[in-house]
């Protein structure tokens, strides 16, 4: 798959997350083998893009190309400027939001609420389009609700604009993240698209990626919560699609050194306070599921230091090393 001069190697994105795909955990999920990384939402509001959280989000140093940054909003001329914009600071890929389904987000008629208006969607994306060199590409959802489930005119309105490639989540706005996703709506889709297809939703392991690419024809998969505490899932679905087998789970020495590392670089690219705060998130969903984790995450939560917190990870990754040490020291 290319996208104008980047040539996509591998089949597993990275979808954008409000509050996750910072920069560390971007730089972290290219590392285990996503194909590309979207950078969290940046508002076409230009009063806010000199705060410190957007001056964060549009932060690309040190990422791999292709640089994508995602744009969101409902008026054309301020979309094309934030495109424009974000192209100046390095982007080299500019991703549009139509598939946010937050309160928030839709309440200022941006994000999944633009599907009920197809008309401006065309002129956001003729206007973005026409603003940067860059490729542009576009994330939706199926549909407003079950009863406007209208993809495939988006998708057609997209490919005419000039997009390059389209994400379909497969659920409605009204959905949320409750039910299942409806890939049939997706395959619909690449019936009728000459442009990248990118299927998203419910692609927690390789074996599913594998059912959603076949079942779709979709070009790609994005990863989205399933990425989060596991982002090997990207190394691991490469490797299934490319030879059929399934990777063993990386151990707990591989775990620990991959979340020390990507604390370090929370703390670096927050600085102190903020880093430790970011970090809490990501110690939850890597103890996941771990002996004790529960009685872990309760107490980790509390320490203010990022010293304290690494080391209290460390020593956590270290005891259930040893326990099952002796596990299998039992069982021999």
């Amino acid at each position: 798959m290319h996208l104008g001069p980047y040539a996509i190697v591998g089949k597993a994105v990275l979808a954008p997350m409000a509050g996750v795909t910072d920069r560390p955990f971007r730089q972290l999920c290219r590392r285990m083998g996503a194909a590309w990384a979207v950078s969290e939402m940046v508002s076409s509001n230009s009063l806010l893009w000199g705060s410190e959280k957007t001056l964060r989000r549009a932060d690309h140093r040190g990422e791999p190309e292709p640089r994508v940054v995602q744009i969101l909003g409902a008026d054309p001329p301020l979309m094309a400027r934030a495109a424009r914009h974000n192209v100046d600071n390095g982007a080299q890929i500019i991703d549009i939001n139509m598939g946010c389904p937050a309160k928030k987000v839709c309440h200022v008629q941006a994000g999944s609420a633009l599907l009920r208006d197809e008309a401006l969607v065309g002129r956001i994306l003729e206007a973005v389009v026409g603003a940067v060199e860059v490729p542009v590409t576009l994330k939706i959802r199926t549909g407003w609700d079950k009863t406007s489930r209208n993809a495939a005119t988006i998708a057609r309105i997209a490919q005419e604009s000039g997009i390059q490639a389209l994400a379909i989540h497969g659920r409605t706005r009204a959905c949320g993240y409750s039910g299942e996703a409806e890939f049939e709506t997706i395959a619909a889709v690449r019936e009728q698209l000459a442009i990248p297809l990118i299927a998203n939703g419910d692609i927690t392991t390789p074996q599913r990626a594998r059912a959603v690419l076949e079942q779709t024809g979709a070009d790609a998969v994005m990863i989205g919560r399933a990425a989060q505490g596991r982002p090997w899932i990207f190394r691991e679905i490469n490797h299934y699609l490319a030879t059929g087998e399934l990777l063993p789970e990386p151990s707990l020495e591989v775990v620990r050194e991959i979340l020390l590392d990507h604390l370090d670089n929370l703390y670096a690219f927050y600085g102190e306070h903020t880093g430790v705060r970011m970090a809490r998130k990501h110690i939850a969903w890597y103890s996941k599921g771990q002996p004790h984790g529960a009685a872990f995450r309760e107490a980790v939560v509390r320490v203010e230091g990022s010293g304290a917190q690494r080391a209290m990870v460390a020593d956590f990754f270290e005891r259930l090393i040893e326990r099952r040490d002796d596990c299998r020291e039992l069982a021999a």
